[in-house]
């Protein structure tokens, strides 16, 4: 019966919008931590920036588990939408853990290699966007999943090469230990993505 219903009655389609709004909230603050990065002139106002950014995601994960709870007939799986906006979500937390360590550890300059990690993460919050305005139809999106993994393997290398220089080359232990979290919080944030990536590649699989 519940089958029938389902095939009867029309699905709600708004959740497709509020995963897209909520990954363009992931890219500006992945975006915004780059620019942080580059320009490293104003940190603390960068993180308190990016901070709002991930206020206003939790906001649209919040919005976007509420209207789950109220709807009848989604357009996939209840669980596959909770794990989605949860794992989006994700990855704008670790962009926000990322800036605030930058200003809690009172980093005065960025090591070499750090903003290039950082971007790689923007690219993977880039490729989530693309997969999620694409998510009701599908057209190309295993492809987009297939990126969003390649650049974790990239970030899992720089990070390797990172922290291997940060050994090598710094004395002090204490910003060892500073560097060594912030690099790694950096990676995780890419982990996120290829967790993001695999939500949407078994959506896909369900609805083939």
């Amino acid at each position: 019966m519940p089958g029938v219903i389902s095939r009867i009655l029309p699905r709600d389609q708004t959740f497709f919008a509020m995963f897209v709004e909520l990954a363009e909230t992931v890219k500006e603050g992945a975006t915004a931590l780059v620019e942080m990065l580059r320009r490293y002139d104003d940190p603390q106002g960068y993180a308190e920036k990016i901070k709002e950014i991930e206020h206003k995601g939790d906001t649209i994960t919040h919005n976007l588990i509420t209207k789950l709870n109220q709807t009848f007939i989604t357009p996939f799986d209840r669980e596959d939408i909770h794990h989605l906006s949860s794992r989006i979500d994700d990855v704008l937390d670790l962009v926000d853990a990322a800036s605030s360590r930058m200003v809690l550890y009172q980093i005065r300059t960025v090591r070499p290699g750090v903003r290039e990690l950082a971007e790689v993460l923007e690219q993977s919050a880039a490729r989530i966007l693309d997969a999620v305005r694409v998510l009701e139809k599908r057209d190309g999106i295993l492809d987009l999943c297939i990126e969003i993994n390649r650049l974790e393997n990239e970030s899992d290398r720089l990070s390797r090469d990172l922290i291997a220089r940060l050994f090598a080359e710094e004395k002090d232990p204490v910003e060892i230990l500073k560097w060594k979290e912030i690099i790694e919080t950096l990676e995780t944030g890419t982990d996120k993505a290829e967790d993001v990536a695999n939500v949407i590649e078994t959506i896909t699989v369900k609805g083939a």
